[in-house]
């Protein structure tokens, strides 16, 4: 497997998780109860698995070798999803901010939350669509064949021993509670189509 696939397949993980804020953040709009810890996981995938893991990935390992081939990260592609994962762990603090006081109680904290949360929802999907389908072909054909199981070891590196043993299994895990959470409420009364 390329490791432009792995990356791909942890966007669709990442793509569930961003329904399920989604669906969360509807609820929220519509007046509708959502478990304060809700968010707050939300945003712990986020930054273990997305952040901490997923663009570790990216930034430490397959930008630095497209670097290696030719790509600059100062301007063109690279640079372009550098600063939106900037932009990204903005939305992250602030949704983090929100749901802690949200958690506590604070109920002015919702608008603040809808606002990171829809900023997050809307940069993340225009960010997976452009990695996707521009950045990753890019990145297949400049790393040249022989390069590629060095780009693997460098995502196992990640995994293991910057992130710990089992931290990847522990965030797919997480990614399937909100989701079974937040499609738990399409059912409930409250859900409108």
């Amino acid at each position: 497997m390329q490791a432009t696939e792995i990356l791909k397949e942890e966007h669709q993980v990442i793509l569930r998780v961003i329904a399920s804020l989604e669906r969360g953040v509807e609820q929220l709009e519509r007046g509708a109860t959502v478990r304060p810890g809700f968010f707050a996981d939300a945003t712990r995938f986020i930054k273990g698995f997305a952040d901490g893991c997923h663009h570790k990935k990216e930034e430490g390992v397959l930008f630095t070798k497209m670097e290696a081939y030719g790509m600059s990260s100062q301007v063109g592609p690279i640079a372009v999803m550098l600063a939106e994962h900037e932009q990204g762990r903005r939305y992250t603090r602030g949704l983090a901010e929100a749901a802690r006081r949200l958690e506590d109680g604070d109920t002015a904290a919702r608008a603040d939350l809808i606002h990171n949360a829809r900023g997050y929802i809307e940069l993340l999907r225009q960010h997976i669509a452009k990695e996707d389908n521009v950045l990753f072909p890019m990145a297949d054909q400049i790393i040249p064949r022989n390069e590629h199981d060095s780009v693997l070891t460098g995502f196992e590196h990640v995994e293991c021993e910057e992130t710990g043993p089992g931290v990847h299994e522990k965030y797919l895990a997480l990614a399937e509670a909100l989701e079974k959470e937040s499609l738990s409420w399409i059912g409930s009364a409250d859900w409108t189509i």
